[in-house]
Formats: structure tokens, sequence, C-alpha cells
């Protein structure tokens, strides 16, 4: 595939980009060093709109640094062409593909457009999109083994095929985990491991503060069904959480999550104070008797859904950040972000022994027992007041733009 070499000098490189990708000569902190702007363009076919995607952050930053571009299903959803039987489902697909196409930037040519596809529900729109010859290359952004999830029901053997057919024509295929590397290359194909970033998660405060006491007091007030707490002294976190560990899950509370696990800590842990950020999903847990025991456990803490600020409060007072995953396929292979986010806050992270965690394994203790839960909890008691400095230090040099540079090196390649 041929594609034209382009540069040009430019004062200073796109926002995010000097020490992720280099300079045709020279350096970043030169400001006439010449910048190789990007040979290829990304095309995102983004799931959903950019700030409702999990992984936004790297997405926002590929567009920036990388000059590219999103483009939306539009008015048919992917999730059609599920649905639509098979006599029809190249319609729907060609349908789809036509607004993507006209999402393109106009000056853009196929040799320089990159379609990076996000889910494998996406191929038949794919397959039609560069049926039309706007690209020459598709790239495949593995992040969860969304064809292993828990409410994909009938169209798991769909969804197999549909992975395993954008994965053969990737040109580059980049996983967030370990695991889902190790899968590809099981499968005969190559991957390369892209890390996540948390870039706009905040990085403090690092201890107790009175805001994330009072959050607390409040969602134990709302519980119980009383009037709400009078703001806490700056004193008053001992008295909030108690003396004992404080352990903290930040994210989905439904199906993906091990009620057993958490019921077996709290009762063996009885001084745990267990801090649960995330919406709980009635509809989907709603039987599960240890999750029910939980709803009215006096050492779980409802908060619910809580901002990025407010939630880096409620996780100062914690002395450790939950994992609280069954073992399974999907979570298996994924790589939870929560984790980079509690390492921002010098917090560890205790997990059950999940393949895709372990790229992460100087984060995490991993149980593989109650009896190890339960031990691990109380060793982490106190951690809190003393934050992981060094911890600290690795999570923020996690960034999208560090993270992203194989891809832009690719972009800028001759």
């Amino acid at each position: 595939m041929r594609h034209l070499t382009r540069a040009r000098r430019r004062d200073t490189p796109p926002a995010g980009l000097a020490g992720a990708v280099g300079f045709a000569r020279g350096n970043a902190s030169d400001p006439a060093a010449t910048y190789r702007e990007p040979v290829r363009r990304p095309l995102l076919l983004l799931p959903r709109p950019l700030d409702e995607f999990i992984n936004r952050e790297q997405a926002r930053e590929l567009l920036t640094a990388g000059e590219g571009a999103v483009a939306l299903p539009g008015r048919i959803p992917y999730g059609a062409l599920t649905r639509a039987p098979a006599a029809v489902r190249g319609g729907v697909a060609s349908s789809i593909a036509w607004g993507l196409a006209r999402q393109i930037p106009s000056a853009w040519r196929p040799s320089e457009t990159v379609v990076v596809a996000y889910h494998a529900i996406q191929w038949p729109a794919i397959a039609a999109l560069m049926a039309r010859g706007v690209a020459e290359e598709l790239w495949y952004f593995r992040w969860d083994q969304y064809e292993e999830a828990h409410d994909v029901g009938r169209m798991r053997t769909l969804l197999h095929d549909w992975n395993a057919r954008i994965a053969e024509v990737s040109a580059l295929t980049f996983c967030v985990s370990d695991k889902l590397v190790d899968l590809e290359h099981e499968a005969g194909r190559q991957a390369i491991f892209v890390g996540l970033a948390a870039d706009a998660f905040p990085d403090g405060p690092l201890a107790p503060t009175p805001r994330g006491a009072e959050l607390i007091a409040a969602a134990r007030d709302s519980h119980a069904g009383g009037p709400a707490g009078s703001r806490p002294d700056a004193d008053s976190s001992a008295s909030v959480v108690g003396d004992g560990p404080v352990a903290v899950s930040l994210g989905h509370l439904g199906r993906r999550t091990d009620w057993a696990w958490l019921r077996g800590a709290v009762e063996r842990v009885p001084e745990l104070t267990l801090l649960l950020i995330g919406r709980w999903y009635e509809d989907e847990v709603g039987h599960d008797p240890d999750y029910r025991w939980l709803r009215e456990a006096p050492q779980a803490v409802w908060l619910g859904g809580l901002d990025d600020a407010d939630a880096a409060e409620v996780i100062a007072q914690a002395d450790v950040g939950l994992v609280p995953f069954t073992v399974d396929p999907f979570n298996e292979a994924g790589l939870p972000t929560r984790i980079l986010k509690y390492a921002r806050l010098g917090r560890r992270t205790i997990s059950p022994p999940l393949a895709g965690t372990r790229t992460w394994a100087h984060t995490t203790t991993f149980v593989d027992s109650p009896e190890a839960f339960a031990a691990a909890l109380r060793e982490a008691a106190g951690a809190r007041h003393h934050p992981d400095a060094p911890l600290r230090a690795w999570a923020l040099e996690q960034t999208a733009a560090k993270m992203n540079a194989p891809l832009h090196a690719r972009l800028r390649a001759d």
C-alpha cells in the first residue's frame, strides 16, 4: 500500500503529543523542530458519542493528536444488525455504511484514511464501508471480550464470528490487556498491547477530607430513611467509617459483581466499612440473596453515582480499592480502569485472580479464597493515612498520549 509522506514546520506538536511520539528531526523542547504530521488519519467508529464512551480519554487524544474524526451510526444503530434477519442484514449494513461515509472529511483520500473499529457488532457495517473504497486500512480496538458479555444471549455465536472477521482483516489490532492480546495470539492473529488511561480523573485528595466524610454520612442517612446529617468536622472521618479497614468499589454494581465475595468479606471482617460508588441495578441482580443481604448490611454504604471529583473524595476515605468481579470469560479478559483511578490516589487494589487484571499485577493483591480476602483487607487497614507514593507516580505516568504512542507511530510511518 502506497502512502504519501508530508512534513511541515510547526511551532509545537498537537497538545499532549510531545514526549509521546518523536519529531522528524530535533526534539520536543525545540520550538523549531520539524513535526511530521500524520500520513494516515483515524476515523473512529465509536459505538456511542465520545462523551459517553468508556474509553473517551484515549479516543479524544487520538482524535486531537492524530488529527482524526468520529463517525457515528446515526438513525440506525449498530444493534439493528443483530436484530435484522440475515436476508435483510446486508441492506441495513449498507444504510449504516452510507451514513458513516458521509461523515468522512471531504479532503481525506482513501490512502490516508484508517477506519478504527471498536466492537464486533460493527462488522457488517464495516465490511460495507470498506467496500465503498473510502479507506485502505482497518484497525481494531479490543477493550473487552464483549462477545462473552453476560447479556449477549443469542448473539454470542454471531458476535464470536464477527469478532474473528474484523480481527482477520485488521491491519493493526490493539488490546487493553495482556489477556486480550493472548486471545488474539491463540487464534493465530497478531495484536499489540495499548494500555488504558484516566487523565481526567482527579489525582487528589490523598488523605481523608470533610467532603468525603460528608458524602458517606449523607449516603448512610439516605439509606436509613432519616434526615441528612450535618457536615462532619475535619477530624470526624474515623467516626464516619470506623476504625477498621475501609474498602471502596467504583463502578457498575450489577451482574458483573460477585455479591457472595463481597458478603463473605463483610461477614468475616465485621469491622469493615464497604463503600460502593456507582449505580446498582435491581433488574440485573435484585433476585440475588447476597445482594439483598448487602443492601441491608450496616457495613455497606451505597453512595450511588458520583461525579469524578466526589468519587475521588470518597476513595480518599478508603484504605484499598476493590475489583469485585465474578471470575468468568468476560471479566477475565478486560482491564478495569478503576484500578488506575485508585492508583492515582495512592490506593492499591484487591481482586480475585482475573487474568486481564494481572496486566497491572504490581498494583493489585490477588486473593483466591474468602480467608485470603479477609486477611488482605485487615492488612490494608490504615493505608488511607499513608498513600502509596510510588504507585501514584506510576499511575500519573499512564497518560493517554503515552498509551497511544504506538498508534501515533503507525499513523506517521511512511
